[in-house]
């Protein structure tokens, strides 16, 4: 990360003695022989001597550098985040985002609340204003806070929606604003607010690229997780388009585990090195190029893709932009037949290296027998002891970070922390098949269901016990405001009223952690509303429950059923039929599932893997128990005995074992209790009627998500129609705050 090369310009020119190659600068008269550098200064760009005192350390961190690709990534990510704005910030949908003051919030810390729409919408436009300060050098410093301080508030609004690369951002434009990136290609330097061309000190580019390390390098050591390196976090990717080319000699199982997980692991835990490297730079910059192709078009994830790729630079020699300009200017010389000269442009400085006051230059003096010329070392002051502190700081915080969630224990669930600071990207995935929202009057123990997409969003909400708490205290409120206001026409309100102030909220929440069995993930008997109050950063979720391991019992091999049964179970469904599909659900000692199913099931069957349950069906209206006629049930019910699986004779209650099977009904609710002292697994076989009608095959699936996927086209009309309605909204919110004119406000429709 401390690499330099101590190169020096003078007017763009080189001059060399014999095998002696030097470069000087105008105003700085150091000359640095190349040949005389040791093997650690040519590979690492500092000696050993530079570390053997905390002086030296800090001489080398403000050692003067080339600017040129420290002001390229700030122009470019500066760009990213103009257009990251309206898209993942969510300026385009602020009115849906932040228009609905009912609207169930997850912030950081609880005395955050937004700002009224028009406002919100300001502050948007503030941060959009500083990413444009900052692509264009403007107003540096200046752009940088007006960035940085919406985005941190806005970040903090909403945890729900934080990811890694959010985070990355937020950090990025930190350290912009610390550093000197308009020292070249700025506005700020064309107009002579700072000295156009300047040394920036080594350390910007270093804990820059000690950022970027890190996001690759963590990543990487995240996935060491058993989860990835057995190849069940990311399945089934083998048959998006991008990797057509793997399947020319590989299959899809193979291209998951092979090219996905063992590839990508490699990936982000090598990569970091390779960049640092002159030799293996260019082979590592196309293999993380294309990675972050391949996943711009895999993945909804915004610029992430984007940036890295503008950043990837920050790795090269210091002067790769001169490098380019000189070759560019070359080619269209002998092709066009006219001078550079004509090329110049307001982006474009002939203007040598000059000296910056934030940098450290040795010091020409007399020696003691009257010499002249000694280099003396520069005079350190407090502040350069604090900037490296400060890094220094930086530096242990993003090492330490992934890895405190021993800490903040009451963040964690099946995974450790709150994705989005942990670097462990891509190593989880998630399936949930089933939320349950329930409110209880505990004065006349009446049950109500809620749906659980009412005043929120996101369903993050649903995999963090901290979010579990806080939308539970929004519905708990919510619903008693709404029943207030219902009762506002009867006399007797207060009565009314006092009835819903002891209400319990239970959550149940069923999901899927890298192609396990479904389970729960929240204690369904708990009451979060009564124990919200017990929630700590720094203590274990006590309802949280564990979850369960896939491997049944001693006899199974490491891989447990994911590598094993349950794969040769899927696989057995699936060969009946082109539209039949298996479920597999595990479950607690003691808890029941209530299950419906609609018509669009057909022969459902469930079977019992390991434990004991009871299978039971009651209160099933317009089921065969309605049905009148003797003659139609009891040829019902001889359908079940002739299929060889256990009856529901009047739905009465049938105890199943492990490896025996049951017929489930339709369009009518079921109850399977798990009655053993172990968890219970068991799993449904069904038919899916819809996609049977319509005739559609898995098969078919890839083609038309390669052909949706593959538009470009589409992709660039959608980012313009953002830019447009973001622009709208911010003048819309002016014309409210200046005239008072009504805001139109779109509304999500479920």
């Amino acid at each position: 990360m401390l690499r330099y090369r101590a190169m020096r310009r003078e007017g763009g020119n080189e001059q060399s003695t014999g095998k002696l190659k030097i470069k000087r600068n105008v105003q700085n008269t150091m000359m640095v022989s190349e040949t005389c550098q040791g093997p650690m200064e040519r590979l690492l760009g500092f000696t050993f001597q530079d570390l053997t005192s905390w002086n030296r350390f800090v001489r080398l961190l403000f050692r003067p550098t080339d600017p040129a690709s420290l002001g390229v990534a700030r122009a470019l990510f500066g760009l990213m985040m103009v257009l990251d704005i309206p898209e993942e910030r969510g300026l385009s949908d602020a009115d849906v985002k932040w228009g609905d003051p009912n609207e169930c919030r997850f912030p950081l810390f609880n005395i955050l609340k937004p700002l009224p729409l028009e406002w919100m919408c300001l502050v948007y436009l503030v941060m959009w204003i500083g990413a444009f300060g900052i692509m264009f050098g403007l107003r540096f410093r200046l752009s940088c806070l007006a960035f940085v301080l919406p985005y941190w508030y806005i970040i903090l609004l909403d945890k729900s929606v934080w990811n890694n690369h959010s985070y990355l951002y937020g950090l990025v434009s930190i350290l912009l604003l610390g550093s000197h990136a308009h020292h070249f290609w700025s506005l700020d330097g064309a107009r002579n607010r700072v000295p156009k061309n300047a040394h920036v000190p080594l350390w910007n580019y270093t804990i820059l690229r000690f950022q970027f390390f890190i996001l690759y390098f963590i990543a990487g050591l995240k996935k060491l997780d058993s989860e990835w390196l057995g190849g069940y976090s990311m399945t089934n990717l083998s048959k998006h388009w991008v990797f057509e080319p793997f399947r020319l000699f590989l299959t899809p199982d193979q291209t998951d585990y092979w090219i996905v997980h063992l590839g990508g692991f490699f990936l982000d835990l090598t990569i970091g090195f390779w960049l640092f490297f002159d030799l293996t730079r260019p082979y590592a910059m196309f293999f993380c190029a294309s990675f972050h192709l391949m996943n711009s078009r895999m993945f909804a994830i915004g610029m992430f893709p984007y940036v890295c790729l503008v950043t990837m630079p920050i790795f090269c020699n210091v002067n790769w932009p001169w490098t380019v300009r000189k070759w560019v200017e070359d080619r269209l010389s002998k092709i066009l037949c006219f001078r550079a000269r004509y090329l110049n442009s307001p982006w474009k400085s002939d203007t040598p290296l000059q000296r910056a006051s934030c940098c450290l230059y040795p010091i020409s003096g007399t020696g003691k027998r009257g010499k002249v010329n000694q280099e003396k070392e520069p005079p350190l002051t407090i502040k350069h002891h604090l900037i490296a502190a400060l890094l220094l700081t930086h530096m242990g915080l993003q090492a330490f970070l992934p890895y405190s969630h021993f800490i903040t224990k009451g963040y964690n669930n099946w995974t450790n922390g709150l994705y989005g600071y942990s670097w462990d990207m891509m190593v989880h995935s998630w399936d949930t098949i089933l939320v349950v929202v329930k409110v209880v009057d505990k004065n006349t123990g009446t049950e109500h269901f809620l749906d659980p997409e009412a005043w929120v969003q996101t369903d993050r909400w649903t995999k963090h016990a901290d979010m579990a708490v806080q939308y539970a205290t929004c519905v708990g409120e919510r619903v008693k405001e709404a029943a207030r206001n219902a009762n506002l026409n009867f006399d007797s309100k207060k009565e009314k009223v006092d009835n819903l102030t002891a209400l319990a909220v239970h959550v149940d929440v069923w999901s899927s952690l890298n192609g396990r069995f479904q389970q729960r993930i929240f204690d369904p008997r708990t009451d979060i509303l009564a124990v919200a109050d017990q929630w700590s950063p720094f203590k274990p979720v006590p309802w949280l429950m564990p979850l369960l391991d896939d491997t049944l019992s001693h006899n199974e091999k490491s891989g447990g059923w994911r590598r094993g049964r349950m794969k040769e179970l899927t696989a057995e469904v699936h060969s009946w039929s082109s539209y039949s599909d298996v479920l597999f659900v595990a479950d607690f000692p003691g808890l029941v599932l209530e299950n419906y199913l609609n018509s669009d099931f057909g022969n459902v069957t469930l079977t019992v893997l390991a434990g004991e349950v009871v299978f039971e069906v009651r209160d099933a209206p317009g089921s065969i128990e309605d049905v009148e006629d003797s003659s139609i049930k009891a040829q019902h019910f001889q359908e079940i005995l002739d299929s060889g699986h256990k009856n529901y004779w009047h739905f009465e209650n049938i105890t199943l074992s492990t490896g025996e099977s049951i017929s489930v009904p339709t369009s009518t609710f079921h109850y399977v209790h798990t009655v053993s002292l172990s968890p219970s697994f068991y799993m449904y076989s069904y038919i899916n009627k819809t996609r049977e009608n319509l005739g559609i095959k898995d098969d078919l699936i890839p083609e038309k998500r390669r052909s949706n996927e593959a538009s470009f086209l589409k992709e660039a009309r959608f980012r313009v129609s953002n830019f447009l309605r973001a622009l709208g909204l911010v003048g819309n919110s002016i014309l409210k705050l200046v005239y008072s004119v009504p805001m139109i406000r779109r509304v999500r429709v479920a």
